[in-house]
């Protein structure tokens, strides 16, 4: 199996008067493995997917597949509140050559545990491409249990998740019950350091769309045990992981990234470009970590 680890960069979707901007996206990626990123995952929530056409959505996996050309893995997003469209969406990404599939937990319809465990179960059989679930209640309501993970990963397909509860204890109790092979990625560059101490193998981050370099040495130093350089690349990077959430993300990413003349800022409703006074955090914590001449 392809290994899922280190920074793992959940990619913006550049815009341009209203369409995706592939040259942008495929330089985005370029950059982004020239400096060091560990993998890639095109239409997740940092890419706008809930804005995406089924179109573009298929588009920008095909892009990143074969702009990253084989060097790291991709791990597509694809999941829905709609069992039926994350399983279309999936069985695409596995057809477009993507490594793994990132699916989140359904959104707005709050499904039971049991519902829960039937959605991923149907996506899982649909498909042999290795899936991520993608635990972050934050946004969607609901929390996948650890008895609903135990379940999960009898499933042989299922290999992993991406922990964006904020509670670095699940770390912990999921490597005790799902065995020290289950990818466990943090969906929080803030507490990446700590999830990576528990036992987490990498980290799906939204600040390394602006500083992948120190975000890729950050994680290099966590799976080497060097957890002394890694806090002392964590304490750099601090302001920028709290200045990507000054609003609603990625609208700080993207404004970071217009500075360094990445993309254009550019969002699509109903998220909006950040705040003057946020641009001036965002600008002022880039400064501080030398990401601004």
């Amino acid at each position: 199996m392809v290994s899922f680890q280190g920074s793992i960069t959940a990619l913006v979707t550049p815009f341009k008067n209203g369409t995706v901007d592939q040259d942008a996206f495929e330089a985005l990626v370029a950059w982004q493995l020239e400096q060091g990123t560990h993998g890639f995952v095109p239409c997740g929530t940092t890419g706008e997917s809930p804005t995406l056409s089924h179109t573009e959505h298929h588009r920008l996996i095909e892009l990143c597949v074969k702009a990253s050309n084989g060097k790291v893995p991709v791990i597509a997003g694809t999941g829905s509140n709609a069992t039926e469209e994350a399983i279309s969406l999936t069985r695409f990404a596995a057809s477009a050559g993507a490594d793994a599939a990132l699916v989140v937990t359904p959104y707005y319809n709050k499904p039971s545990q049991e519902g829960l465990f039937q959605h991923f179960k149907a996506i899982a059989q649909a498909t042999d491409l290795p899936i991520i679930l993608y635990n972050i209640p934050g946004r969607s309501v609901v929390d996948i249990s650890l008895e609903t993970m135990k379940r999960l990963r009898d499933l042989p397909n299922i290999v992993g998740v991406k922990d964006a509860t904020a509670n670095l204890a699940r770390a912990s109790l999921q490597r005790q019950l799902l065995g020290r092979d289950f990818v466990q990625l943090s969906g929080e560059d803030i507490t990446a350091l700590g999830f990576m101490a528990h036992g987490g193998t990498g980290c799906i981050s939204v600040t390394s769309n602006v500083a992948p370099k120190l975000c890729a040495q950050f994680q290099t130093a966590c799976l080497a045990g060097d957890y002394k350089k890694a806090l002392e690349i964590q304490d750099r990077l601090t302001p920028l992981h709290d200045a990507m959430f000054v609003e609603a993300s990625p609208g700080p990413a993207k404004f970071a990234l217009s500075l360094l003349g990445r993309v254009r800022n550019e969002l699509r409703l109903p998220v909006v470009a950040i705040s003057k006074a946020a641009e001036v955090r965002v600008e002022a914590a880039m400064a501080s970590v030398g990401l601004l001449s």
